[in-house]
């Protein structure tokens, strides 16, 4: 209980100070003081309720939440970004701006001859309409101190006047009014259109087929009668609020048309219970392959009740892998295809996270091994077990760039294939989505390894 409220204590508070910067930039620096600053930070404020309220809210079955909620949260992202960005040139617009206002208020000062005699200094409006003037006259003592009338100035030794000094110029101003909102309504206008386009168009990534990308692995150990074996790779569909049994029946077609030998969904499937979700991912059932599909489990699962789904998976077709292998026998050869749990089943402290040594202790080490892990950081632990091939997904390519650049802190791979402690690690974008429908740089995926014998 504690935790839930730490979570949602935070992220009220991430939430709140991000919106806070936001109101200034788009409405207080937009803005002159009255209604349309008042319906702004009206319209602000509600949204920033509507950020955990979606996140809160869609994990207890407040479904209609989901698109307006998500896709905010995907605009207010973009709007952060690019906000953020246009710091630097609008500080330099405004730097240049405030140093041309300077040198415009520094008056002009007429130079006054040296040795000259009487000097006259005329006051505004004391010209008459010939533009001539006649001053009073200064009586001038003997001490070079003025008596009498008005004073032109002190004398010096010699007698001769000295021009009083030029009156103080009147500060600059601080700010242009004017010109300061000008250009922060550019920038909110900018910022405010690219961030909704580019939502648009990721939306639209999200929501369409997924990409096919076919790739080619070389493994060592594999038997040459295997050479070409195929694996149908898919990860994080994400069956949930925004993508139901269509989004399951598209991807199981674009599956089928491959015909794999081998199915592997490497995780996160649902986001939701059996009871909310079943119908949706009833149609996997119909997953057509040689030697059978498999699924492993990834954290999303942990967060849908995952014992429900183990039980749900397995009667409708799919062999779920928690911390075990099965032997491939295919083309004469064969071939140790293994699965390990998602940390996050020990994280939550269910105790069903990944155990390598069940998974790959006691096989036979001439004999190829590829391994499911949801996550790639699970390939470091893959490496020391002598894991040929880890399949893996997770990190959604990104999702959303540039949020790929996080990822790859956590992750050593974003997506596609790399090769980490002698272990081949191939990573795909996923062929859904999670949180708001939207990719941008990372288009969902689904992916046909084909193995090839080097021996």
């Amino acid at each position: 209980m504690l935790g839930v409220l730490g979570f949602v204590g935070t992220l009220v508070l991430v939430t709140g100070l991000i919106h806070l910067y936001l109101w200034k930039r788009l409405v207080r620096d937009t803005t002159r003081p009255g209604r349309w600053r008042r319906a702004g930070g009206v319209t602000v404020l509600v949204l920033a309720l509507l950020t955990p309220a979606t996140l809160v809210g869609t994990q207890r079955g407040l479904y209609w939440l989901a698109w307006p909620g998500y896709l905010w949260l995907a605009v207010m992202f973009y709007l952060l970004v690019l906000l953020t960005v246009l710091e630097i040139p609008m500080l330099v617009a405004r730097l240049a701006l405030r140093r041309r206002r300077v040198r415009a208020a520094v008056p002009a000062v007429a130079p006054v001859e040296a040795g000259s005699g009487a000097v006259t200094t005329l006051g505004a409006g004391d010209a008459d309409a010939a533009g001539s003037a006649t001053p009073e006259p200064s009586l001038v003592d003997t001490d070079g101190t003025t008596s009498g009338g008005p004073s032109l100035g002190a004398t010096d030794a010699g007698g001769t006047a000295v021009p009083p000094p030029a009156p103080a110029a009147p500060p600059a101003p601080d700010h242009d009014p004017g010109r300061r909102l000008l250009l922060a309504r550019g920038a909110a206008i900018f910022a405010g259109l690219t961030a909704t386009g580019v939502v648009g168009y990721g939306v639209r990534t999200a929501l369409g087929p997924p990409q096919l990308d076919r790739v080619e692995i070389p493994l060592a150990k594999l038997p040459r009668s295997m050479d070409g074996l195929r694996i149908a790779t898919v990860s994080d569909i994400h069956i949930g609020p925004l993508s139901g049994r269509a989004h399951t029946e598209r991807i199981v077609s674009m599956i089928n048309r491959l015909d794999a030998d081998l199915v592997a969904v490497v995780g996160d499937l649902v986001d939701g219970t059996v009871g909310e979700l079943g119908p949706a991912a009833a149609p996997l059932r119909d997953l057509r392959s040689r030697y059978g599909s498999f699924f492993v489990t990834g954290n999303h699962e942990y967060y849908s009740g995952v014992e429900e789904w183990v039980v749900e998976l397995d009667r409708i077709g799919l062999r779920v892998l928690q911390n075990r292998r099965e032997e491939i026998l295919a083309r004469g050869g064969a071939l140790d295809l293994a699965g390990v749990n998602d940390p996050t089943g020990e994280g939550l402290g269910l105790g069903q996270g990944p155990d390598f040594d069940a998974a790959l202790g006691g096989r036979d080490p001439n004999r190829p091994v590829v391994l499911l892990a949801h996550q790639p950081i699970n390939v470091h632990e893959a490496a020391r077990h002598g894991v040929d091939l880890q399949l893996s997904g997770h990190t959604h390519g990104g999702q959303i760039v540039p949020f790929n650049l996080l990822v790859r802190s956590q992750q050593p791979v974003v997506s596609g294939h790399a090769t980490i402690d002698g272990t081949q690690l191939y990573v795909t974008n996923g062929a859904g989505f999670w949180g708001p429908p939207v990719r941008v740089g990372a288009p969902p995926q689904v992916t046909l390894v084909e193995l090839r014998s080097t021996a």
